[in-house]
């Protein structure tokens, strides 16, 4: 649920903070009181398009944020998925407005745009005035259709898409496989050339790494073997004054003294380990300055198979394994190129494999698909008689193409009869922009399951209607309002009445600015507001009586 949102100098919108609460949240105001700022505050925050002329006058940042509390464990755990997850069980996606860039933060860390949409996809849906017009693409009906059969046709596209792409794959192979036979004769030549090549180097795996290590230490054991042989005379050698020799002079002094006390006892063995850790140190020094003796001989070979190894890399991968692998590559196409014909045969047969499993699930998806497609449309039609659709039919035909892709063979695609009698038609031909969105949202009333989106926006879904319409859109919404939370801009009383959470939007002007302030109303302040809408500037006992009925008998309806 959509807990809170805070905006800063957004627009008119100086700073505004916004609690938003269970059930119905409806959004009224004036027009031009700054409805659709709060709506558009809402998109940015969840990744909308931004361009700097967005910010408030004068300001050099803005910032919207929307605090949600996670209760789903479903969602819990796909934001676990993403490696997102609630603090003190809530998620806060905030983004902070710049000139000409912006930055996206998901509980203050900072985030990708695909990331903090794709958390946002998962949290709530906003239904805009426009986006009824996507009914008027059929290429979204069959994606409806999908969503609200999701249980049954989730496993059967994962199925399909695996298929279409074993499919697409075997067929390109056939493809690039036609060729006379000058072109496989020299493939062919060219193949064993190589191998032949690769094969004769004996290459080991790793060897690269080992012969470059050895290579940078053959040519720096000159400074090395100099450091060791300078080091070692003065920890070890024969000379005057060296560390071992001069240890021993004190072993020798201090052993008599050793057995008076304690102490002495204790600094004495001390000095035993002092040249125990020398001795250890010198042999290893001397083994470390062996591992440094190379003659020019062994210098050269190394030199040179260094160089025959990063030959090889340079024509067929960057490390020896990837030599080996292209190696085994191609001794496959030979082996392929040998005996062609039976090669290409043997891709027919596996195209024509793939080409009738991709039938077989396309057949098996198409009949889902028209199973639901029933049952969708009646569900539908069932919603859009509560919304004052009287005598209207609605139907979803679903059509095999015949032409695969990762998603079947099918289109899908709504059809309308408004009034008795009249033939099935088109929905996109015939359907006018009120229309449109009460048929929008008797989709998403049937949707609403499918979706398990908590919260859904509705801004401006009461376009073109008015009087008993608009009644039934309001029981609508707050029938969707009973199981998730739904925020709603509206113009109409009849909808605003159902509210659960009422605020108001206004626009004030100071000296030198304008803002744009919200108000979350009680219940006295709420019937104001629905007196205002009824009789606009002039509100009469009457009209207040009016809007408190009003309120009441949506009380009663719930």
């Amino acid at each position: 649920m959509l807990e809170n949102l805070h905006v800063k100098n957004l627009a008119l919108i100086d700073e505004s903070e916004v609690d938003f609460g269970p059930g119905l949240n409806i959004l009224t105001g004036e027009t031009g009181a700054g409805k659709s700022i709060l709506m558009g505050s809402v998109s940015l925050a969840l990744g909308g398009r931004y361009s700097a002329d967005m910010l408030r006058s004068g300001a050099s940042s803005g910032l919207v944020e929307l605090t949600f509390s996670i209760e789903d464990e479903k969602i819990e755990e796909k934001l676990a998925g993403m490696d997102i997850f609630p603090e003190d069980g809530q998620i806060t996606l905030s983004r902070k407005l710049m000139d000409g860039r912006s930055i996206s933060r998901i509980n203050g860390e900072t985030v990708s745009m695909a990331t903090l949409k794709e958390t946002a996809g998962l949290l709530i849906d906003i239904h805009g005035q426009h986006d009824s017009q996507t009914l008027l693409n059929r290429r979204n009906h069959l994606a409806l259709l999908d969503l609200y059969a999701d249980r049954e046709t989730r496993h059967v596209k994962a199925e399909m898409a695996e298929a279409y792409r074993a499919y697409q794959e075997i067929s390109r192979k056939l493809d690039d496989s036609s060729m006379d036979e000058e072109s496989r004769r020299r493939e062919l030549s060219l193949a064993e050339f190589e191998v032949s090549e690769i094969e004769e180097a004996s290459l080991a795996d790793g060897e690269d790494e080992e012969l470059e290590q050895m290579y940078r230490r053959m040519t720096e054991s000159r400074n090395i073997t100099e450091a060791v042989a300078e080091t070692y005379q003065y920890t070890a050698e024969d000379i005057s004054g060296n560390a071992s020799d001069c240890l021993s002079r004190a072993i020798r002094a201090f052993q008599d003294v050793s057995e008076f006390d304690k102490t002495a006892g204790e600094l004495y063995s001390q000095l035993l380990d002092v040249d125990s850790l020398l001795n250890d140190f010198n042999r290893e020094l001397s083994e470390y300055a062996k591992s440094f003796e190379f003659s020019e001989e062994e210098f050269s070979e190394t030199e040179e198979r260094l160089n025959l190894v990063n030959h090889l890399k340079a024509k067929y991968g960057r490390t020896v394994r990837d030599i080996l692998t292209y190696c085994e590559t191609k001794k496959q196409r030979i082996e392929e190129l040998n005996d062609y014909d039976a090669y290409v045969k043997d891709l027919e047969e596996k195209k024509e494999e793939a080409r009738r499993r991709v039938e077989k699930i396309s057949r098996k998806l198409h009949r889902i698909r028209e199973k639901n497609a029933l049952v969708f449309s009646d569900e539908i039609r069932c919603q859009m008689s509560e919304l004052n659709f009287l005598d209207t039919r609605i139907e979803m035909r679903v059509k095999d193409i015949g032409h695969y892709s990762a998603n079947g063979s099918d289109e899908a695609e709504f059809y309308l009869a408004v009034n008795p009698g009249e033939p099935l038609r088109s929905l996109a031909n015939i359907a006018s922009g009120g229309e449109l969105s009460r048929i929008m949202l008797a989709v998403k009333a049937v949707l609403a399951d499918a979706e398990d989106t908590p919260t859904l926006i509705f801004d401006e879904i009461d376009a073109g209607i008015s009087g008993i319409t608009a009644d039934k859109v309001g029981e609508k919404l707050r029938l969707i309002a009973g199981s998730r939370q739904v925020i709603c801009i509206t113009h109409l009383p009849q909808i605003a009445a159902a509210a659960d959470v009422h605020f108001l939007i206004e626009k004030s002007a100071g000296q030198k600015s304008v803002k744009t302030q919200i108000e979350r109303l009680d219940e006295d302040g709420s019937i104001r507001e629905l007196a205002r809408m009824l009789g606009g500037s002039k509100v009469t006992e009457t009209i207040l009586e009016s809007a408190k009925e009003m309120k009441e008998l949506a009380k009663s309806e719930r």
